[in-house]
């Protein structure tokens, strides 16, 4: 029980970041769209929904490992992700272009700078 309630604190905890981006920073949503900036060198940071097709998730992986991108995989399914981002739709993939006022790239266990 201690493990769980620990989890779903970190889980709100990247949702408050999460929602601070979306309020102050920019991002794309889509899977397009996110390969489309990885390719451009303008992303910080990737979000994955849990429930990501298998070879989507590895592309994206791939073209984050090239362009040296952190890559988080939202333990949430593509409904959640949506909900977190406070959108009305799923969400399978998440930018992060500019956090704005967050520490969502500090934060992360990967870590950025």
């Amino acid at each position: 029980m201690v493990a769980s309630k620990k989890s779903k604190k970190a889980m709100e905890s990247f949702n408050s970041r999460l929602a601070l981006v979306m309020k102050s920073g920019k991002f794309t949503i889509g899977y397009r769209s996110t390969l489309k900036s990885i390719r451009q060198g303008k992303s910080k940071l990737i979000i994955i929904a849990n429930n990501t097709p298998a070879l989507r998730k590895s592309e994206i992986e791939y073209y984050c490992m090239l362009a040296k991108v952190g890559v988080h995989h939202y333990s949430g399914n593509n409904i959640d992700l949506g909900t977190a981002c406070g959108k009305y739709f799923r969400v399978g993939s998440l930018c992060i272009t500019d956090t704005g006022d967050s520490d969502i790239i500090r934060t992360m266990p990967t870590g950025g700078e």
